[in-house]
């Protein structure tokens, strides 16, 4: 039977079944649940909520998790003094006595970073240092933005290149900090800052997040089998909710790396019911980022064959780095949040924009000499060559979101979201070039311009309505606009390609939640999309499946279908600057993606450890590559340099098991984690046989490794991944044309059918924390990228040179030293 009609009877009858359970159970009733307890938890510090922390009566079956503004309910039928105890990742825990009696409607619970002193209506139960919880969910990873400071970075703390140290993540995409998750690639991972969807993640050609870190309270990470209430990606979710600003009291900060600055102030008003968040940070045109800089256009490379710098030698006969360039690179990015507070309405507003721009224009000296073509010799002729080139580009996003939250009781509550986001990337690249051979002058004007626009306008509501301990029900409505435009112009006026898309999307899901037995959780969904484009209702069945034998191991399961309807193509050609653009799904070239996820998975869980397997299997259908390539059309003074460009569309499969061992609590924290995974791609266009994918990694060990002692923290990384897969030339022969002139031809191998070396590398960091600088809080530290200086291939480039094939190693970013400084008033 398909997936489609199995998926769909088993959802029914699980909806079914759940359903007529909750209302046949006298245990579970409303009436029989009197004593509520609602409230929110925060920060002690700065009074902002704090999502989704865990709440747990010990050795009862009453617990929940608040929600994304901290808002919580637990019900129960202890009619004595219950202890509860509250947990949220990168701070104390804490126990909570409560009695029925009690008059207040609302509990206000404040939890305290690791290491304060709490305060005296709660008592500390553990101190939990770590990052990285993993045990919230299936396939589910919380990250602490506050706690990532310890780990090795290049430059500052970085959310994204942080979670690439999370099992299940791609750790060894060094040149990217996007997300390939599961055998997922970057572009199907759903991106959402306060609701609002972000389509460009990277600054400086992937090398760091384009979020601040400054900005960001809480990170959710759904590898797989996610719910239903998300939607439009085949791989995973990243959910970010941004800080709200402190409500107690003024603060400021500011921090300073190699690579850029940054600031941010906080602002509470309305006494303390309203605040106001504004981060800024900007790179500075360092010999640190202009290192980078370099590293990104594959300037770091090593020939495998001997080159020597006679120009005989040289591919062609021609003079190699004669041309001069000094780029001119930035990045900015900037953050503003309002929040305002009532007994039961929360209003806020969130704004991001991030920017890159880059000028890499440069022209060659002026030179003359003798010999033939380009130095080459053989002749008598007097040549005098001058290229200048333009090679300018912008791109970044803009988003932002107005968020009304309101609790209409104590079982009912709902978010409603207005959201907007822009794509941009923009490309000038143009060369002029002058050959002056004895009197004969001849100009040559070639370029392309690329222009990637995407305009996403989307209206949801969200409600949760949790009418008593053992059932919970999530239902919502959503509506996206979006407008994709893709130009790709050669010469200024001959379109490559040139598309301008606009399409809807209007749907809803429900989804039930219910516990049964105290022990098995059934959490079934459904998710309806209707896409203008191709005239269809895309029905999303999932289904996940906890059971927990008792307060220490859980078993898990999860299945559940996901369609893409927008999709980043990948271009084949390495160049800097924008290497990919957005498009939308159609009936004809680019089909709608689809991707079925089956999840088994168990974890054994104490305070102090958590041991943690999951097995994973994805068949994805409808994939598309996208390919440029060059075309001589005609011979002599006729022949042109033509563009040919082709949409390939095919199926894939991944699958891969993850372990993972994490010490959650002491001195000494982190985790060792391995994934053995294997994606293959069938492409009718490259053959009969599946292929790896590009960014297929077998083998994976990861190792983190973080200790504090007073005041200094320290941080080490250790990664191992098997290569990647790449194509290469096996032999290279000379074509002769009519004309008289000749060209040199590749015979290839199969499609990724070599492995680059494995990729292995060990970072290190140490920070000193300061409780008492300028009347604020600061921490200075140091990072060593690469400590043992491994050369890491990123890629390979290929030149026939007298009929031999000349191999060059690009290689990534060897031993990087980067120090970072940050203070806060508060």
């Amino acid at each position: 039977m398909p997936m489609r009609n199995t998926s769909f009877l088993l959802l029914l009858i699980f909806f079914w079944t759940s359903t007529k359970l909750l209302s046949q159970s006298p245990q579970q009733s409303v009436s029989d649940h009197r004593y509520v307890i609602t409230g929110i938890v925060k920060d002690a510090s700065s009074g902002e909520s704090l999502p989704f922390a865990s709440l747990q009566i010990p050795g009862s079956p009453y617990g929940t998790h608040a929600n994304v503004d901290g808002w919580f309910t637990l019900y129960h039928t202890l009619p004595d003094t219950v202890t509860i105890r509250v947990d949220y990742i990168g701070y104390s825990s804490a126990l909570i006595y409560h009695h029925p009696s009690a008059e207040s409607e609302e509990l206000i619970i404040k939890l305290n970073p690791s290491g304060l002193v709490l305060d005296e209506v709660q008592v500390e139960a553990h101190k939990k240092e770590q990052m990285m919880q993993a045990s919230t969910g299936i396939s589910r990873i919380t990250i602490s933005p506050a706690h990532i400071e310890a780990l090795p970075s290049l430059g500052e703390k970085d959310i994204f290149r942080s979670m690439q140290l999370l099992p299940g993540v791609g750790g060894s995409n060094e040149s990217s900090s996007g997300l390939y998750v599961r055998g997922g690639t970057p572009d199907q991972n759903l991106v959402l800052f306060d609701g609002f969807t972000v389509y460009h993640v990277d600054h400086l050609f992937g090398f760091f997040s384009a979020f601040n870190s400054r900005a960001i309270k809480d990170v959710q990470l759904y590898k797989g089998g996610f719910e239903a209430k998300y939607g439009g990606r085949l791989s995973s979710v990243v959910d970010i909710t941004g800080k709200d600003g402190n409500t107690e009291r003024f603060d400021v900060g500011a921090g300073l790396s190699l690579l850029s600055a940054n600031a941010s102030a906080e602002l509470p008003f309305a006494n303390g019911k309203g605040s106001l968040l504004v981060t800024a940070r900007r790179s500075f045109q360092s010999s640190f980022y202009n290192q980078l800089l370099e590293f990104s256009d594959g300037d770091d490379q090593t020939t495998t064959e001997d080159e020597s710098n006679d120009p005989s030698e040289q591919p062609f006969g021609g003079r190699r780095g004669f041309a001069t360039a000094e780029p001119d690179s930035w990045f900015y990015d900037l953050n503003a949040k309002a929040t305002y507070r009532t007994r039961k309405d929360v209003f806020s507003l969130s704004l991001y924009n991030g920017k890159d721009e880059l000028d890499n224009s440069r022209s060659t000296d002026q030179n003359s000499f003798r010999g033939g073509p380009f130095g080459g010799g053989g002749g008598e002729t007097d040549l005098a060559f001058t290229m200048d080139i333009l090679d300018q580009s912008e791109w970044g996003n803009t988003g932002g979101s107005l968020k009304w939250s309101r609790r209409w009781n104590e079982s009912l509550y709902s978010n409603a979201l207005i959201s907007g986001s822009q794509y941009f990337s923009y490309r000038d690249r143009g060369i002029h070039t002058v050959i002056e051979r004895d009197t004969i002058r001849n100009e040559i004007n070639a370029g392309t311009v690329e222009d990637n626009d995407l305009r996403d306008f989307s209206l949801r509501w969200d409600w949760e309505w949790k009418p008593n301990p053992f059932h919970t029900m999530s239902y919502g409505a959503f509506g996206t606009a979006l407008d994709i435009a893709y130009d790709f112009v050669q010469n200024d006026t001959t379109p490559i390609l040139s598309r301008d898309d606009q399409g809807f999307l209007l749907g809803g899901y429900l989804q039930s939640q219910s516990i049964l037995f105290e022990k098995l959780i059934l959490t079934p969904g459904l998710r309806a999309t209707h896409f203008d484009q191709t005239q269809k209702l895309y029905l999303e069945p999932r289904f996940q499946l906890q059971y927990l034998p008792n307060q220490h191991i859980k078993l898990k399961a999860a299945i559940g279908r996901y369609y893409q309807f927008a999709n980043r193509i990948i271009r084949e050609d390495i160049s800097q600057g924008s290497r990919d653009f957005w498009i939308l799904s159609d009936v004809q070239s680019v089909p709608v993606g689809k991707a079925d996820h089956l999840i088994l998975g168990l974890s054994v869980e104490t305070d102090d450890y958590l041991f943690d397997v999951e097995a994973y299997h994805k068949d994805l259908e409808d994939i598309t590559e996208y390919s440029t390539r060059f075309v001589l059309n005609g011979f002599g003074r006729n022949t042109s340099l033509d563009f040919e460009e082709n949409f390939f569309q095919g199926n894939g499969t991944a699958r891969g098991v993850e372990l993972l061992a994490q010490k959650k609590s002491g001195k000494l924290t982190g985790w060792i984690s391995y994934t053995l995974s294997k994606v293959n791609y069938s492409f009718d266009v490259y053959g009969e046989d599946p292929f790896p994918a590009s960014h297929d990694v077998p083998h994976e060990l990861k190792i983190v490794a973080l200790y504090r002692h007073g005041n200094w923290s320290f941080g080490s990384t250790f990664i191992y991944a098997t290569g990647k897969p790449y194509t290469a030339p096996l032999g290279a022969y000379t074509v002769d044309l009519l004309d008289g002139n000749s060209t040199d031809h590749f015979a290839v191998s199969n499609k990724n059918a070599l492995r680059l070396a494995d990729y292995h590398r060990l970072d290190c960091s140490v920070n000193y924390h300061f409780p008492s600088f300028l009347g604020g809080n600061a921490t200075a530290g140091l990072s060593l990228f690469n400590l043992y200086d491994r050369n890491n291939i990123w890629y390979k480039e290929y030149e026939v040179v007298d009929g031999t094939i000349l191999e060059t190693d690009v290689n990534l970013l060897g031993l990087t030293p980067s120090i970072h400084f940050n203070w806060n008033l508060r």
